[in-house]
């Protein structure tokens, strides 16, 4: 009975899972948390690995681990291995402008054709920028440049500036693409520079199933992965599966052999961690949506659901546009959220409740639509995170979404799939470890419910633009 480890270091926090390698199940797990901020020394992650790892019972009876973390963040090292400054993280939007400017100056059809991607705030090629005209004197002492989970991949191989090997530096091709300068044809060097204002050293692209290395007690070592396609493999999800993950923010992702690209900056084109293709489109506004609902109406998250559930659909005409924090999809980052269709007949807290749920659902039901425009095939949903525990979101995501919509049971689904991966490279063959499933809802499409939200959402938009 061979262990492997799974790590998933977020935003938020360390997690990681110890699991029987032949059958899947979990036997230990622990985390750590990480500091709060858009900028982080990246020690703080190395430090709460190595609490989650100890919690969880150390690696000396582990065959294989892998790292998925969260994406894009900006980690830069100099000649001798050590970090010149914290890290950017996704969420920083200090390069916003540095974004534009690159886009301005390259195309976005021709970032989308090279890359897969058009630069926003959160990749790493803005962020390497922002650096390059902010400080000036740290962007010219950049000798690498890693992702963190490419960090933290290197560091428990036994690298660092004890062991300043940047030649040691890897990836995988999910952490890859969300860069802005790799795309289906390896590293854009051009970019890079472009970013960064010269050449660095970049981590080498590992192979899926690959191992990378082992750790000074001797695990095998996977490449690692983004978080979304850490998650898509935990889920075993294979072309016609869409992920849509409900937590703080809202992703959609779909798995598919071919690559995408949109030069409208919609859907990022990323590449998954099983050599297919990962679109994505993100949302800003997602679980929260719930949490500001549920306080104005002063009840549990719980009482919301049953308030949802009383009402019919389409809320009575209510409908909620839930960009409370502005929007990244649509891009309208000014925007604030709007009730529409309010009379004195249906201004109910039932159809309040309803509204917000349907409203959030809609938001993500037009992310996959625009995944669905670039040929990408759709046949169910998985929906994962916190906020699909709901049974009123359950419930009506089936009826938001026009194909069946599947729950499955609660996990660590980033850091199962780094396990996954750790199993992978430990056996040469793609783990075939079932995902239990808490619910599965047949298709029940409502399809004046998109056709209500999808009206005031364009009028909105065209009012805040």
């Amino acid at each position: 009975m061979p262990l492997v480890a799974g790590v998933d270091s977020s935003t938020q926090s360390c997690k990681v899972v110890i699991l029987d390698a032949d059958t899947g199940v979990v036997v230990r797990e622990a985390r750590a948390p990480h500091p709060v901020g858009t900028e982080v020394d990246p020690e703080a992650w190395w430090q709460a690995l190595r609490q989650a790892l100890a919690d969880a019972g150390g690696l000396p009876d582990v065959a294989a681990v892998s790292i998925a973390g969260q994406q894009h963040g900006m980690v830069a090292l100099d000649d001798r291995g050590r970090v010149i400054r914290p890290a950017l993280l996704w969420n920083d939007t200090r390069s916003a402008g540095a974004a534009a400017d690159l886009v301005r100056e390259v195309g976005a059809d021709a970032y989308a054709a090279r890359t897969g991607v058009v630069p926003v705030a959160s990749f790493t090629a803005a962020k390497l920028r922002w650096l390059r005209d902010a400080e000036p004197d740290k962007a010219a002492a950049v000798a690498a440049v890693a992702l963190p989970h490419d960090w933290l991949t290197w560091r428990l191989r036994g690298f660092g500036p004890e062991n300043p090997r940047l030649d040691e530096l890897t990836t995988d091709r999910s952490d890859a693409s969300g860069t802005a300068y790799w795309g289906p044809h390896g590293y854009d060097r051009d970019l890079l520079v472009r970013a960064l204002g010269h050449d660095a050293v970049v981590p080498r692209v590992a192979d899926a199933g690959e191992s990378v290395g082992r750790t000074p007690e001797g695990a095998l070592v996977g490449p690692g992965a983004g978080d979304n396609a850490g998650a898509a493999l935990g889920l075993d999800a294979a072309p016609g599966d869409v992920g849509v993950s409900i937590g703080t923010s809202g992703t959609v992702f779909a798995v598919t052999d071919h690559a995408v690209a949109d030069a409208t900056g919609t859907v990022a084109g990323f590449a998954d961690a099983a050599g297919g293709y990962l679109p994505l489109v993100a949302t800003l506004n997602a679980a929260r949506v719930l949490d500001a609902t549920a306080r104005l109406l002063a009840v549990s998250h719980e009482e919301l659901a049953t308030l949802a559930l009383a009402a019919d659909p389409g809320a009575g005409g209510v409908v909620l546009v839930p960009w409370f924090e502005g929007e990244r999809t649509p891009n309208l980052p000014t925007a604030r959220a709007s009730v529409s269709g309010l009379s004195l007949a249906n201004a109910t807290r039932e159809n309040l409740a309803r509204a917000a749920v349907e409203g959030m659902l809609a938001g993500l039901a037009t992310g996959l639509d625009a995944i669905r425009s670039l040929g990408v095939g759709a046949e169910r949903v998985l929906l994962i995170g916190g906020a699909a525990q709901s049974p009123a979101v359950s419930t009506i995501a089936a009826q938001v979404f026009d194909v069946p919509v599947v729950v499955p049971t609660p996990g660590e689904y980033v850091a199962l799939g780094a396990a996954r991966q750790a199993a992978w490279a430990l056996t040469g063959r793609r783990p075939t470890w079932p995902v239990p499933l808490q619910q599965e809802s047949v298709s029940d499409p409502r399809p004046g419910i998109r056709a209500a939200y999808d009206h005031v959402a364009a009028v909105r938009a065209t009012e805040v633009g």
